[in-house]
């Protein structure tokens, strides 16, 4: 005798099945998607390196220009002899200072938005979702904040942030061990080519830097897509619950299926005596023909039945005396190629006006 268990063959809730539609979008709605943040700091920190790059000696100017333009407005915002600076006058020197700041550094902040947009649409095209914005409960749960603290998600989060920061301290090590003499130069050298020198430091190893972060970036935005699609996997069960919810209950559908099955064959036998005729099989079918030519050109079905159903139709026509008339190929021909309440196919007009006649004949009709 050998022993088993059933619980061997039970679904027991792994995520083996790919993910259906409907969870995907699901999902997305939610504002779940595969994409990595990596990505959008990797491209705007390059993008701002090679605007540094190409413009700083301009923007250098610019900024010494502003500091000038404040500076020399100085003397005209000072009441002498007190030297006091009235503050409305203050606030609006530096307000002034401030705007031509910012009109410097817009363009860059510009640039970056368009880069995060843009990177966005790449990863996850353009639907946008307000859910992930609305406050959840479970987000201030103390519990659920620990669990996500000590989750394998944040491991690796924190092994992410110490590889960068390994790659970025050895990337600016050796580019800087070999150049740091020039730091010195720098008190013997004229403002602008100190600042043309700093700048073009900082670029410099500033695209090193983006590029080694572009690889990790491609490397991250890799195993997002991994994690998303394995968090997105269901179970067997998942997937049943999914369909029965989608498509309904196979069991509900199936008893109203039954129901309305019922519903109809009631009707039919209660239009059943109105017959002319019921043509028969003799055991397998039975099909009851009416023939009104006031409403109608042609016979119609009026009931059909196979087997159990086709003995019950003739014993309603033997209890309201409606002739049985024994025709296999027609009885056959008509329960398969016409439906309750059509006509009779032109095809079998012969057969069947054969078979009307002579129950009318039978009945005296004619």
């Amino acid at each position: 005798m050998l022993e088993y268990n059933l619980q061997f063959f039970a679904d027991n809730g792994d995520k083996t099945e790919e993910p259906t539609g409907k969870k995907l979008s699901d999902a997305r709605k939610e504002g779940q998607v595969a994409k990595s943040r990596e990505i959008v700091n990797c491209l705007m920190l390059f993008v701002f390196f090679l605007v540094i790059r190409f413009m700083a000696g301009n923007m250098g100017t610019r900024f010494i220009n502003v500091f000038e333009l404040v500076y020399n407005d100085i003397p005209n915002v000072t009441v002498y002899p007190q030297g006091e600076m009235p503050a409305t006058e203050t606030g609006i020197l530096f307000r002034n200072g401030i705007y031509n700041v910012v009109m410097i550094v817009l363009p860059i902040m510009l640039i970056g938005l368009i880069i995060a947009v843009v990177c966005d649409l790449l990863q996850v095209k353009w639907k946008p979702t307000t859910k992930p914005l609305k406050p959840k409960l479970s987000k201030i749960n103390p519990l659920k904040g620990f669990k996500r603290i000590f989750s394998p998600n944040s491991l690796v989060e924190l092994l992410k942030s110490i590889l960068k920061l390994g790659l970025i301290a050895a990337i600016c090590y050796s580019y800087i061990k070999d150049r740091y003499f020039l730091l010195f130069d720098l008190f013997d050298m004229p403002l602008m080519q100190a600042i043309a020198l700093i700048g073009d430091t900082i670029s410099n190893l500033g695209i090193r830097v983006s590029a080694v972060y572009i690889i990790i970036a491609a490397s991250d935005f890799g195993y997002q897509k991994w994690k998303f699609h394995k968090d997105m996997m269901m179970s067997k069960q998942e997937v049943k619950d999914e369909y029965k919810n989608a498509e309904g209950d196979p069991q509900v559908k199936g008893a109203i299926r039954r129901k309305m099955m019922e519903a109809s064959r009631r009707r039919m036998m209660q239009e059943l005596p109105k017959a002319d005729v019921v043509i028969t099989n003799p055991t397998h079918y039975a099909v009851a023909i009416k023939y009104e030519p006031a409403l109608r050109d042609a016979p119609y079905v009026l009931a059909k039945g196979e087997g159990y159903l086709a003995q019950k139709i003739k014993d309603v026509a033997r209890e309201n005396s409606i002739e049985i008339v024994e025709n296999k190929p027609v009885a056959r021909m008509l329960y398969h190629n016409v439906e309750i309440g059509e006509t009779v196919p032109p095809e079998l007009y012969q057969a069947v006006a054969e078979i009307l006649a002579f129950v009318y004949h039978l009945q005296g009709k004619i």
